[in-house]
């Protein structure tokens, strides 16, 4: 990839993320209906002047729906991502630190939770805590503690046997001043890069267990909850599934080119290829 398309790439990237948050911040105020009211429009209306997005099966505004789905879906993602990121890293960086029997008993944990798939622990997660976007607030951020945890400790480990850290020790830094002073500023790149991928994996989670019914629940206007309505009227009212899965596309692929693009950047191998 050359320094052209990076630069290209982060541009549109953090365009597109920009005008979703933004779209998300004013939704209340933008929004040409209450995303609650029923009825403001005939039932599964097609896309025209006045309902842009068509309405669904109660004749709720559908763009409204979606427009204020928009800060549920992304609330979701941001809150468990940094859950997830912050204790993850926590725990990846104290095992790299630690002697080798509490290293080796918290990799072993590590390992096993993440033999597992992340939507799988989150769905088990909820249907012990039960349905909720709190609940899967939560279930969606522990999922994603072990890889971040996993990817922390492996950072850490290579930042252990650097002349930095020992010049550290030997001035007598605290154990808890070396790490959060010395070793985290010199990983805290990759964790940005690693967080800012996953974001999208926690928007898909969020929306993946709305979907289910064990996420947000109705009629709180959740795209994967939007989603979940409208599977029944797939051939009648394509429409109801089309705008709230675009929405999640475009979501996805905006944080993921500013990534992937911020990865390019910070890795001087991956650099070298371009």
């Amino acid at each position: 990839m050359t320094r052209r398309r990076v630069s290209w790439t982060v541009m549109l990237g953090i365009g597109m993320v920009a005008l979703i948050l933004i779209l998300a911040a004013v939704a209340p105020w933008l929004a040409p209906f209450d995303p609650l009211r029923m009825a403001v429009g005939p039932r599964l209306a097609a896309p025209q002047a006045g309902f842009w997005f068509g309405t669904d099966e109660f004749g709720r505004d559908l763009f409204s729906r979606v427009l204020c789905g928009a800060r549920l879906s992304i609330g979701i993602g941001f809150v468990a991502i940094t859950i997830g990121l912050v204790l993850g890293g926590v725990i990846g960086v104290l095992a790299a630190f630690s002697g080798r029997w509490v290293q080796a008993l918290v990799l072993r944990a590590l390992d096993v939770l993440y033999s597992f798939p992340d939507t799988l622990i989150a769905l088990a997660l909820v249907a012990f805590l039960g349905p909720g976007l709190s609940n899967a607030t939560i279930a969606i951020a522990i999922s994603l503690i072990p890889f971040y945890a996993r990817v922390t400790f492996g950072l850490a480990a290579v930042e252990r046997p650097k002349p930095y850290v020992e010049a550290a020790r030997l001035a007598g830094v605290s154990h808890s001043r070396l790490l959060a002073v010395h070793v985290l500023p010199n990983i805290s790149q990759t964790l940005i890069v690693m967080g800012t991928l996953g974001f999208s994996s926690a928007i898909l989670s969020a929306a993946g267990l709305s979907f289910l019914g064990l996420g947000v629940q109705p009629p709180a206007p959740e795209w994967g909850a939007i989603l979940a309505g409208g599977r029944n009227y797939l051939t009648k009212a394509p429409w109801i599934l089309l705008c709230p899965g675009l929405a999640i596309c475009l979501t996805v692929l905006s944080f993921n080119l500013i990534g992937d693009s911020w990865r390019d950047l910070v890795d001087p191998r991956r650099r070298g290829r371009s």
